[in-house]
């Protein structure tokens, strides 16, 4: 009897280490689990909703404004810069506060009701301008403090993986935005008034839906350990000396300008097809389903590979795009390999540098880290956007593609040699907090 009961323990000690092994799984998967997942559908939602709209806004500007390529440019600079100040002040109030899903909130109701603004705006250029500002502030607003809340809930080796999961979301509304766009306009008519109207009004609605899921799905997610030193103004500003962070700031910047919007991409594919307006969207379709298988897949790869070669291989596809637009190929392969090379640039690039840049930022500055790489990456894109215009309207569309695609490379380059290995290993403090 002694025997049987000092025996037990020694036979029930491998019964013990399985739960624990089973919590470590259970510990990677809530890293991807439901606040990623929740904060996924919430860009899927929201994703709709702004895709139905920027989809058809090339086409908007040429048809119904009569827009030249220069004109164009500076309006698509504005679509992604206009978000550049507020990234900073929404990144800095979330750390400041604590709360990032209140903040990114602010931000996605912004963008609901600047839908409605697009009603009123008409045909008024500098109407439709300010609408556009608003709208994209409400995407400053909100993208640090979601990218932060995904850092929040995720382990740090697996980064890569959860935002490709939350991309593919989000590139799963990219998607279906799109199409949604192309099923209004072929109902009410390709360019009249009446399909604006409506199509503005379902983008308004979509959003609506995602601001709801964020606020009954979604959570903050805070430290184990909070930071013990308040964040202030003095300390936001301080992270630029850091070599680190000027690193990050500075490959950002560099990639961005190296950037031209999709909308050039897709007038040109147009032309080439001699497709008419109304199959317009078709083109970010073909590209974000590309982004939609990719996103995870890649982000996987980030984790094992690297993050930093997955970027840069990313960037090596979309100079491969720029090239192939006026390359020697007939008009259906140029269309199907560029949006392939499109889709995979984003797959490959948009989460993967946040991925990137998450652990080398400093605990209780995260979320204003990520704001000013994401600021860099966005005046950066102005200022590239507003600059091809003018190259399209001098040189010719020829020569502006091919001049981005020698940016793209030079590009490249100098983000391998700003990137070090030294410059994205954190300090001992920073990887603390």
């Amino acid at each position: 009897m002694y025997l049987s009961t000092i025996d037990r323990p020694a036979r029930d000690a491998p019964r013990v280490r399985r739960p624990r092994r089973r919590a470590r799984s259970r510990r990677g998967r809530v890293g991807i689990g439901p606040n990623v997942l929740a904060l996924g559908a919430v860009s899927l939602l929201t994703d709709v909703s702004s895709e139905m709209v920027t989809a058809v806004l090339p086409l908007y500007f040429v048809l119904a404004l009569n827009l030249g390529p220069a004109a164009y440019g500076v309006m698509d600079g504005l679509h992604t810069g206009a978000t550049a100040l507020l990234r900073l002040v929404g990144g800095y109030v979330a750390d400041r506060t604590r709360r990032h899903k209140r903040v990114a909130g602010v931000g996605y109701a912004m963008s609901a009701v600047a839908k409605l603004g697009f009603l009123g705006a008409g045909t008024s250029g500098s109407a439709l301008g300010a609408v556009i500002v608003a709208d994209r502030a409400g995407k400053g607003l909100r993208s640090a403090p979601r990218d932060a809340l995904i850092t929040l809930s995720t382990p740090e080796p697996l980064l890569g993986r959860a935002f490709g999961v939350h991309r593919a979301m989000d590139s799963a509304g990219a998607f279906l935005g799109p199409l949604a766009a192309l099923g209004v306009l072929s109902v009410v008519g390709a360019t009249t008034p009446a399909a604006f109207d409506a199509l503005f009004v379902t983008s308004f609605c979509f959003a609506c839906a995602g601001l709801l899921t964020l606020a009954l799905f979604t959570h903050d997610h805070h430290e184990e350990r909070p930071c013990a030193d308040p964040v202030t103004t003095r300390a936001a500003v301080a992270l630029l000396r850091s070599a680190r962070v000027r690193g990050l700031v500075c490959a950002a910047g560099m990639l961005g300008l190296a950037t031209i919007g999709d909308g050039f991409v897709y007038l040109v594919l147009m032309d080439r097809q001699g497709f008419s307006a109304g199959w317009f969207p078709l083109y970010a379709v073909g590209t974000n389903l590309v982004y939609l298988t990719l996103a995870a897949p890649f982000g996987a790869l980030a984790d094992r590979w690297g993050r930093k070669r997955t970027l840069l291989g990313g960037y090596l596809s979309l100079g491969m795009g720029y090239l192939l637009l006026f390359g020697p190929l007939p008009g259906t392969w140029t269309t199907a390999l560029v949006l392939v090379c499109l889709g995979t640039f984003y797959a490959a690039g948009d989460g993967v540098l946040m991925a990137l840049a998450a652990p080398v930022l400093p605990a209780a500055l995260r979320t204003t880290g990520l704001a000013l790489v994401q600021t860099a990456q966005a005046l950066a894109y102005l200022l590239s956007s507003v600059a091809f215009g003018f190259a399209w309207v001098t040189w010719g569309p020829a020569a502006a593609t091919r001049g981005a695609a020698a940016a793209v490379l030079a590009a490249i380059t100098v983000t391998a040699v700003v990137l070090t290995a030294p410059t994205l290993t954190p300090t001992p403090e920073e990887a603390v907090g």
